[in-house]
């Protein structure tokens, strides 16, 4: 790279490649799958619906049943997987509970025979994207059982994905307002632009590697508390405040200190977050002490920073709310994140199809910047 160019911190705003997936309208507020608003669809279709949107580019119709019996038998867990499953739960903990699934979709991966992407062919990828789509909310169900030394709820074939994935959670089927509520949040996730782990997917993509370990990357990165890792630590602020007159106090000694209020800021939207917003009124919708106490906080937290960080354009993101709606649906903090990775995961494999079909690898440069050359004494 010529030393004359300048390149923002992070990327920030450099354009790597075209897509036909989605894009992030941060000025404007709003997003969109393959040109249809995101929170259309999660105010009026269903989660299979928008994943048929996202791998095979147009929503279902009259194939919609097809689609979703298509994805049923999908989501068991292969015998040579499910007999790895109590050690890769032993080995791992509350703390990463992101590491467990990387490990368990290696597995799944090499039991497959999971091939590189340079040697399959559409159709091959596509087979594959959607066995992993379908099997993750399984895995992370089963470790997370096996974790707290539970039996393994086997997936049923006759709910939709979202209800699905609570009832291999909790082992009892969720209500239908629990499901409206999950199955929301969860289309709203399934992409979001180039963010680190869908840009890390589609890298690793362009090596021409096996789809397994593009995702594998893609969790990676959504494990770190900057990106995907947010939803839990959200709540856990609102714990830390514990009621209303302690906010102003609290929140200001934060941020004064210049401390980082979880759940609020976002490095593309300079307005209100779409998914905040409709997130929030999921949680409405579901009512409680929480959503109370959430909502207060939240016109404090927005009114300090105001004060405090005038210019700033900072606003309430997607972990404020969708922890309030996890907590309230019954799924456990420690499940947030990889809550999160079960819709997400549905966005890097289309991703990663897109990829395939480029064979150009993403090699960028680096500008040096240590002292020079040195001879060797």
């Amino acid at each position: 790279m010529p030393e004359t160019v300048t390149v923002p911190r992070g990327l920030a705003g450099v354009v790597v490649t075209d897509t036909t997936i989605g894009h992030v309208r941060g000025l404007e507020g709003f997003y969109h799958y393959r040109q249809y608003s995101a929170i259309d669809l999660a105010e009026r279709r269903t989660l299979e619906d928008v994943w048929a949107l996202l791998i095979d580019g147009a929503l279902p119709t009259a194939s919609a049943d097809a689609f979703a019996a298509e994805i049923a038998p999908l989501r068991h867990i292969p015998p040579a997987v499910a007999a790895a499953l109590p050690s890769i739960a032993a080995a791992s903990s509350s703390v990463d509970p992101m590491g467990g699934l990387r490990a368990a979709l290696a597995v799944a991966g090499l039991a497959s025979g999971a091939r590189p992407l340079y040697d399959t062919s559409p159709v091959e990828r596509r087979a594959q994207a959607m066995r992993l789509c379908a099997l993750t909310p399984s895995l992370l169900a089963a470790l997370y059982r096996l974790r707290l030394g539970l039996d393994v709820v086997e997936p049923r074939d006759d709910l939709p994905h979202a209800a699905n994935y609570l009832y291999m959670i909790t082992g009892t089927v969720p209500s239908p307002s629990q499901v409206a509520a999950v199955e929301k949040y969860l289309i709203s996730t399934v992409d979001h632009g180039f963010n680190a782990s869908t840009f890390t997917a589609r890298v690793i993509a362009s090596t021409g590697a096996d789809l397994y370990a593009c995702i594998g990357g893609a969790l990676g990165a959504l494990s770190g508390p900057l990106h995907g890792g947010a939803p839990s630590r959200a709540l856990d602020t609102l714990d830390a405040i514990g009621s209303v007159d302690r906010a102003d106090d609290w929140l200001r000694s934060r941020i004064l200190s210049g401390d980082r209020i979880m759940g609020f800021g976002h490095p593309i939207y300079r307005t209100e977050d779409p998914r905040s917003r409709m997130l929030k009124g999921v949680a409405q919708s579901l009512g409680g002490p929480l959503v109370d106490f959430a909502v207060a906080v939240e016109a404090r937290v927005l009114s300090l920073l105001a004060e405090l960080k005038p210019g700033r354009e900072l606003h309430t993101n997607v972990e404020y709310y969708a922890g309030v709606v996890m907590e309230l649906c019954g799924l456990p903090r420690e499940m947030f994140t990889p809550t999160f990775a079960t819709s997400r995961v549905i966005g890097w494999c289309a991703n990663v199809l897109e990829q395939a079909e480029d064979s150009k690898i993403i090699r960028p440069d680096s500008r040096y910047v240590g002292p020079p050359p040195q001879r060797v004494p």
